[in-house]
């Protein structure tokens, strides 16, 4: 399963994307995350449908106490793109 993600809050500047990274690798998860312009945090994320599930709940409890998260945009679709890793962009 593919999922793309746009996540909203404070999510930049409180280790996001190295706790999203860290997490990936023990859900399974392969794909990236990379900070945007506006502030989001935006993902691509591939595993079976219980892996992304689990993981996407991580995301929502913010990984540590300096994240938090408001919202999730979720995209979901069986197109997988092939992820070998997890990636920081």
């Amino acid at each position: 399963m593919h999922a793309h993600l746009i996540i909203s809050g404070q999510v930049q500047g409180v280790g996001f994307r190295y706790s999203a990274q860290q997490q990936a690798t023990k859900y399974g998860i392969v794909g990236w995350v990379m900070n945007r312009e506006d502030g989001t945090v935006e993902m691509e994320i591939e595993g079976s449908e219980d892996q992304i599930s689990e993981y996407i709940i991580e995301i929502r409890n913010g990984f540590h106490r300096f994240i938090h998260v408001d919202n999730i945009e979720l995209d979901k679709s069986n197109n997988e793109k092939g992820y070998k890793n997890f990636d920081i962009k």
